[in-house]
């Protein structure tokens, strides 16, 4: 089995159409990038949503119930 380019620097050039590839690497890397971690930072900011809401609903059931064992 044998490479299609002969060194490192053959590859980074490719074939004179570096500007073209890496530039196509690059928008299609970075929106992935950029979705990952959009994806994350909403995905903890509902987990801290969702653990908020239940201290809040957990604080009125206890408020309710002191108010109605008084």
């Amino acid at each position: 089995m044998t490479t299609a380019f002969a060194s490192w620097s053959e590859f980074f050039a490719m074939g004179g159409y570096a500007f073209y590839v890496w530039l196509a690497v690059a928008l299609s890397i970075i929106p992935l990038a950029v979705l990952v971690i959009h994806t994350v930072t909403q995905h903890r900011a509902i987990l801290r949503d969702v653990s908020r809401q239940r201290a809040r609903e957990a604080r009125l059931r206890a408020a309710q119930t002191e108010r109605e064992a008084a």
